[in-house]
This record gives structure tokens, sequence and C-alpha cells, in this order.
């Protein structure tokens, strides 16, 4: 459920063969970005989940070592090694590639997959620097094998939760799009899209209850994904519409942090709901 922004600056990136940097609060639908192009395109989808410590080495491949050391004693055990059998060992064969060099080589093959970097606010700087030279050039060097180049780049999405800042060099090299909130109306849409058993009456009682939600001083406000997971609470519970027992009993499939719970239930669960 694009609104019109994000539909012409993916479309920008998918012609321009530039990556798509999606920055927005965590659950505004950031990801479900790559799920849907990865759909649409009929392509692989390719997903680098970064977190503190990512080096490049995690990121693009390892050793299959159980394998090399099958081989090496085999090799062993004839009794005839050569210098060329220990340097097979090193070969791409016993190589496991990870995201980044599964998409490189995925698009030197012809193909175009996604490949969605994502949190990248998570990584370390060390991480974006070396990302930073991937996108310009689309290669990687591995020491034992030589470089690996794709004249046409895969498609990137690079998601971030702006925990942190991201830095300018890299995201100029990509289109931009802040990805916010969605509208009531549009998360009604939302609502009725994803959960067709939820009534209208409630899908809108819940996009308003949402909204008054993200309103609120919270340490964690709500996203989209959690409006889903709401409903589904709901549905499971056979509730057609918010009532304040309702909401208090289904308040931990919006809400993850005790301190915001309080904060609700302080401000008083009946203002939740609109008629």
């Amino acid at each position: 459920m694009a609104d019109r922004g994000l539909a012409v600056t993916t479309h920008l990136a998918l012609q321009l063969g530039r990556p798509l940097f999606l920055e927005g609060e965590a659950g505004v639908g950031k990801t479900e970005v790559a799920k849907t192009l990865s759909t649409i395109l009929d392509s692989e989808l390719i997903r680098l989940q970064c977190y503190e410590g990512l080096d490049a080495s995690q990121a693009l491949y390892e050793w299959d070592y159980a394998r090399q050391m099958l081989a090496i004693r085999m090799i062993e055990a004839t009794g005839k090694g050569t210098e060329a059998d220990v340097s097979d060992i090193m070969s791409r064969e016993f190589l496991r590639p990870r995201p980044l060099l599964k998409a490189v080589e995925a698009a030197a093959a012809g193909e175009r997959p996604v490949l969605l970097i994502d949190e990248l606010d998570r990584a370390d700087e060390e991480f974006e620097a070396y990302l930073l030279e991937l996108l310009s050039d689309f290669q990687v060097t591995l020491p034992e094998i030589g470089t690996i180049r794709s004249d046409e780049p895969p498609v990137v999405v690079i998601t971030s939760n702006r925990t942190r800042e991201i830095h300018d060099a890299l995201k100029r090299r990509c289109l931009y799009h802040w990805l916010d909130y969605p509208s009531v109306e549009r998360e009604v849409e939302i609502l009725r899209l994803r959960m067709p058993g939820v009534d209208g009456i409630l899908a809108r009682q819940l996009a308003l209850a949402m909204a008054d939600l993200r309103s609120l001083d919270l340490f964690k406000p709500p996203g989209v994904a959690e409006t889903l997971d709401w409903a589904a609470a709901l549905k499971l519970l056979n509730a057609d519409q918010l009532e304040p027992i309702v909401i208090d009993e289904t308040l931990g499939a919006i809400l993850k942090y005790r301190e915001d719970i309080d904060r609700v239930r302080d401000h008083g669960l009946e203002s939740l709901i609109h008629s």
C-alpha cells in the first residue's frame, strides 16, 4: 500500500540502478518494500540483517571447514597429495557465500536479485565504509580467489531505524525516502487488505486507536506490524469492537515495554475508543 512518493522513488531507483535508502520508525513497512519488490520482479530476496560487530567477511562468505577437512583427510589417505590438491581446498567449491557475495554473483550471472540490507544503523561505521565501496563498483575481492564483478547491479534496498546517523557519502549513492506512519485511512486499507476477516468498523477503530497511541510520549510507539498483530489477536478473541477490558487484555500485542503499558493505562483506555 505505497503512497505516490514511495512509488515514484522506488520506480526511479529501479530505472536508474541506484540503491533505495529507506528511513523511518520501526514497524512502518521498510522491510516489506523489499519483500514486495522481490514478488513484483519475481526475483530472489537476499537479506543481510545488520547487527553490532558485523564485518565484511561475515557479510561476504565463510569457508566450509567440514568439507575442507574431509578433502584434506582424503588427500592424506591416498598419500598422493600435491600442492595443486592443497590449493584446490581454497577454491570456490569450498566457499559458502553470504548475502553480499551471493547478490553480486547472482547479478553477474544475469539475474537481478533484491538485496535487502536491513537496519544498517545497527552495524558499525567500519562496515558502513566497506559497504560504500561495494555500492560504488558492485564487485568483491576474495584474497584466495580473486575479484568477482557484476556489470548490472542487483536491486538494493537499505533500511535504517535511525538509531544513529548514516554517513552522507553512502546516502549520496542512494535515492532516499522517509517512510512515515500511515494516515488513518491508509491504515484502514492495510488492515482490510492484510486481515480480510476484520470488520470495517473495527478496522477504523483500530487505526484511530493506533494514531492516538503514536501521539503519546511512548518509549516505543507501535508500528503497522503491531496494528496487524492487534487485529489478529482481537480476531482470535472474537472481538468485533474495542472495549476497555479487551484493550487492557491485548496491550501486549502492541506495546513491548512495561512503562509504555502503564502510561497508556494511566492515560485512560476509554480514550482509545472511537465510535
